[in-house]
């Protein structure tokens, strides 16, 4: 490995920069060094550029007295380049998914299956807390845990989207909202988030999948994925027009996926009684809670940060051909090109932009 390479580094709001950084080195004896392949950019990546992220900046004063920016990313595939000794079911040259939660496998939490709250410095930590995929290398902590084989018959594109988008869409979306067979469901945002929702809902056999977004063109891939019926909450309505597509009772589950006051909104209002409401979406503000409606309900309410409890099972899911994954994935760039890559992430109704995919070769 030489000693330097490119990386997409955040430095504060609204600040980002696409330069040389020092190559990662095996720091724990359960670390591995991988090889990116291919990386993409997550909603969350443009949260944290945003400035939603403080405490990013924080935490690493406080540790070390400044802050010398963060690599950004924490999804990905890539070729094992090194591992340390503890390591024991991967090897340099294996070809591997980097799940976008780090754990060790044995703390309370993640004996609980709580692996997004390790508390041996794991969880959701990669492009967070420590260094993340956009870049040539990265370093993995427990690697035994947190990184998976890639089948030869899976699609390489589609495995990037095994990092995070599809576990937490499913895990913290379609299973915490508790979808069942013949259940009405209202995903509301339909973003790569939304989508990955829509597709793996439809392993449980709901009977209407309603898809609720601002984006005609997002609308239409929902329908193409397998929406029952869609709302354009911009021209419309939404919260009427759910309820008229449910005669008036509302939906079983509500998963919002976007993470706004507005989505929110939608969701807590369209749920009928002993339904679900599942919150996905990020929220950097506060909202309206309108407890005063809700309590008589006998709602459930979740919230979360995925798991990665269901990787395994996805990823057989996605190896049997069973989700069209591939039309969520709208863009290819090559990995010099991770600017321009922001630039249209960022202003994905204008240039129609779902998943992007960053191709290092």
């Amino acid at each position: 490995m030489k000693d330097t390479m490119k990386a997409m580094v955040y430095y504060g709001e609204n600040d980002l920069r696409f330069e040389e950084r020092p190559t990662p080195k095996i720091i724990e004896p359960t670390d591995a060094i991988i090889k990116l392949t291919k990386t993409t950019i997550c909603g969350t990546d443009l949260g944290i550029m945003k400035g939603k992220n403080p405490e990013i900046e924080a935490t690493e004063i406080e540790k070390n007295g400044t802050f010398n920016g963060r690599i950004l990313g924490h999804e990905g595939i890539g070729i094992v380049e090194e591992v340390g000794s503890a390591v024991k079911k991967f090897k340099k040259g294996d070809k591997v998914i980097i799940s976008c939660v780090s754990r060790c496998g044995t703390c309370e939490n993640c004996q609980k299956q709580l692996n997004a709250h390790c508390m041996n410095e794991g969880g959701w930590i990669m492009g967070y807390m420590i260094d993340g995929t956009q870049a040539e290398y990265v370093r993995t902590p427990f690697a035994d845990t947190s990184l998976y084989h890639i089948p030869t018959e899976l699609n390489e594109d589609i495995a990037v989207l095994l990092s995070d988008a599809l576990p937490t869409s499913h895990e913290i979306g379609v299973q915490y909202g508790d979808v069942k067979p013949g259940d009405t469901v209202a995903i509301v945002g339909a973003g790569p988030i939304g989508m990955a929702a829509l597709l793996t809902a439809q392993l449980y056999s709901p009977s209407e999948i309603i898809v609720v977004d601002m984006d005609e063109n997002r609308l239409n891939m929902a329908l193409e994925m397998g929406a029952t019926k869609v709302v354009n909450s911009g021209k419309e309505d939404a919260i009427a027009k759910i309820r008229e597509l449910t005669n008036g009772r509302g939906v079983d589950c509500a998963i919002e996926a976007v993470g706004i006051p507005a989505t929110w909104n939608v969701c807590q209002h369209v749920v009928k009684e002993g339904g679900n409401i599942a919150n996905v979406g990020v929220h950097g503000q506060s909202v309206d809670f309108a407890l005063e409606k809700l309590w008589i309900k006998n709602l459930k309410i979740t919230t979360g940060l995925v798991n990665a409890n269901t990787t395994d099972m996805l990823l057989k899911t996605c190896c049997s051909g069973k989700l069209p994954l591939d039309k969520m994935i709208t863009h290819h760039f090559k990995f010099e090109d991770l600017e321009h890559a922001y630039k249209v992430f960022k202003n994905a109704a204008d240039e129609k932009a779902m998943k992007v995919i960053i191709d290092y070769h």
